[in-house]
């Protein structure tokens, strides 16, 4: 096919077809999306032909083939030198430091984590600004080293670059400022693109599902879940997804430092109990992709925070990205907000609800998140959860930790808090973590 926008297929006779609940061909696709990219389709058909599929909808056919254009419209890594590769995305949520435990323990299971990941927008944290908090630890390396290091240590984590899948970048931006972001065939092709560019053979999706998730319920993360997992296996790889629960942060940090501190207490076997079973959870799904039995892939993901190996992986990993290592030893070190306040509960009672999605935007309030990329924030501020949903607390009792700078953003990210939190009499039905799962 030509560089150039085919005569034989109009750009308005396709946003037609799909305005009309037609099916596209991979070629149509390559014509929209790849003349997109290099400019020859301009912003307003594009608008128009992502307003007709959010109505129109995609085939998996078709949501498959359009990740694979968008996939393949810049740089693929090529892992091909490297064994048992493993690549693990989470669909965004609150606290959510679990690529900061498991891609560790994956390493020292003796899988290779070669992955790109992303920085934190609005509410949702982002894995490269939590690992930046460690002084030192940088997210640029060259193609090369980067290949070298996970082959050396079994884990390497870049920034994702505008040549990897630049035509989801493009397409997001537009999606951003058309009302188009909602979109089940667009999101999961968005999400996929980047992963099947990024080269690994198994994939592990997390899709948060509740409050402080982009899908809210169950049924929304378990039809994206079966979208992405059909995408994989067009393509030739070994996708599992999970489904999880985020009403509630996990853990009980939220904010960069924090969440790595809580991060390093996992790897040394003494995290909270939500965060360490996700894990374990992810762990066993890459390991029973590659043959494992069930069983025993639990029990050796157990044993590598019981016995060190995760966090030795982890600690050579930040040294090998120019990290200081002697922060994954004394984590108390790193760079907190000199600051605190606390939100008290009223009354005394159980908590029933400490909305993820308040966290959120409580942390964002004190500086530690970006309303638009590129923004500057503050790694050392963040909320801490002292009491999750089904424990007792009294009258006057803190529930909630703010650690802020001079009182930036306090007095919203408290009222934001307070919102979020409910109290009742009795306690309420213990949260399930794990939801479901698509393979």
């Amino acid at each position: 096919m030509s560089d150039s926008v085919s005569a034989a297929l109009s750009v308005p006779d396709l946003i037609a077809k799909k305005r009309d609940g037609g099916t596209h061909t991979q070629a149509e696709l390559e014509t929209l999306v790849l003349g997109f990219t290099r400019g020859e389709v301009p912003d307003y058909q594009m608008s128009a032909w992502l307003m007709a599929v959010f109505l129109r909808g995609m085939t998996p056919e078709e949501t498959a083939a359009l990740t694979l254009v968008m996939a393949r419209s810049g740089d693929q890594l090529d892992l091909g030198s490297l064994k048992d590769t493993v690549d693990k995305h989470s669909t965004g949520g609150v606290g959510d430091k679990t690529s900061l435990v498991l891609t560790p323990m994956l390493a020292a299971l003796g899988l290779t984590v070669a992955k790109m990941s992303g920085r934190g927008l609005a509410h949702t944290g982002g894995t490269i600004d939590k690992l930046e908090s460690i002084p030192g630890w940088s997210p640029d390396l060259s193609e090369d080293r980067f290949l070298a290091q996970a082959r050396d240590v079994g884990l390497a984590l870049i920034g994702q670059t505008k040549d990897l899948a630049p035509a989801d970048g493009k397409l997001y931006a537009l999606r951003d400022v058309t009302a188009t972001v909602p979109c089940l065939p667009l999101i999961a092709s968005s999400i996929m693109s980047k992963k099947l560019a990024s080269g690994a053979q198994t994939i592990v999706l997390d899709v948060k599902v509740g409050a402080g998730a982009f899908m809210t319920t169950t049924e929304q993360g378990e039809a994206l879940a079966r979208a992405m997992v059909d995408i994989g296996r067009r393509a030739g790889r070994n996708v599992r997804a999970v489904l999880t629960d985020m009403d509630t942060p996990l853990g009980h940090m939220a904010g960069n430092s924090l969440e790595v501190r809580e991060a390093l207490a996992t790897l040394r076997g003494e995290g909270p109990s939500d965060l360490t079973e996700l894990c374990v959870t992810l762990a066993v799904e890459a390991l029973v992709a590659h043959g494992q039995d069930a069983a025993e892939a639990e029990g050796r993901a157990r044993r590598t925070l019981a016995d060190g190996s995760a966090l030795a992986k982890f600690r050579a990993f930040v040294a090998a990205q120019g990290g200081d290592p002697a922060y994954v030893d004394a984590p108390e070190r790193l760079d907190v907000a000199p600051d605190r306040a606390e939100v008290r509960a009223e009354r005394g009672g159980f908590v029933v609800r400490v909305d993820a999605l308040s966290v959120g935007r409580a942390v964002l309030a004190l500086g530690g998140g970006r309303e638009r990329k590129g923004e500057a924030i503050d790694p050392g501020v963040g909320v801490e959860l002292l009491k999750k949903p089904g424990e007792r607390v009294e009258a006057g009792e803190a529930v909630l930790r703010l650690y802020h700078r001079a009182g930036r953003g306090l007095e919203r990210a408290q009222a934001l808090l307070e919102a979020g939190l409910e109290l009742a009499d009795e306690a309420p039905a213990p949260e399930q973590l794990i939801l479901g799962r698509v393979n």
